[in-house]
């Protein structure tokens, strides 16, 4: 998520001031970190290792580490900016974190025993979303956690344009950008119905998909390699 809910920067200054976002932008962030931990622990073993997609800003991955001291974790994101913040947000557990900046088909192979995915797929092209998640699900150990959450309502109207205004009006937009923060969240972001995102991680060979998490705009999902 970016400090504007419209767009993602993604360079050095977005980087800077991205912790402040999520919390203030995403219903219940620290509750959707918590059972994210929680989920992936059901699977994952005291000394397993989780594949981090979208690893830049680094919160994710500071809650996971504080969680659990045995993971190792390895966090890929496009953007070096927003890798350099994880790198001092994570800096305590620096010794069991990789990270590497590029796109999931660069990631390592693994194989990992969990993964998340939170807050990045709809920044994925729509005609990219398949192939991502099938390129974290042939990473994964059988029958490991997967957990994924991003914004996700009906792409049918008027239902999707009410969503896109809702989404806007919770994250604080300044009222004098409303209107160009609703163009960009409908022409630039990617963003699916909830029933099409779970076909697609069944299609990409996850099951038991199940839903974890609601906030307004976002959804969460857990499910299975």
């Amino acid at each position: 998520m970016t400090d504007d809910p419209a767009l993602p920067a993604f360079n050095a200054a977005h980087a800077r001031s991205y912790a402040e976002g999520p919390p203030r932008q995403v219903p219940g962030f620290a509750g959707l970190q918590r059972m994210t931990s929680m989920l992936l622990a059901e699977r994952v073993p005291a000394e397993g290792k989780v594949l981090v997609l979208g690893a830049g800003g680094g919160l994710e991955l500071k809650t996971l580490a504080d969680d659990h001291t045995g993971w190792t974790f390895a966090g890929i994101d496009p953007s070096a900016d927003m890798l350099d913040v994880a790198a001092q947000i994570v800096q305590p557990h620096a010794a069991r974190i990789h990270l590497q900046q590029g796109y999931i088909d660069t990631a390592p192979d693994g194989p990992f025993d969990g993964a998340t995915c939170l807050l990045t797929l709809h920044f994925v092209p729509h005609d990219q979303r398949l192939q991502t998640l099938r390129q974290v699900h042939r990473r994964l150990v059988p029958g490991a956690p997967f957990v994924v959450a991003h914004i996700s309502f009906p792409q049918t109207e008027p239902e999707r344009s009410l969503w896109i205004a809702r989404h806007v009006a919770f994250g604080g937009t300044d009222p004098a950008n409303v209107e160009s923060a609703k163009q960009a969240i409908g022409t630039r972001l990617s963003i699916l119905s909830p029933e099409d995102d779970e076909d697609l991680l069944r299609e990409a060979g996850f099951s038991d998909v199940s839903l974890f998490y609601a906030g307004l705009s976002l959804r969460g999902w857990v499910a299975y390699a």
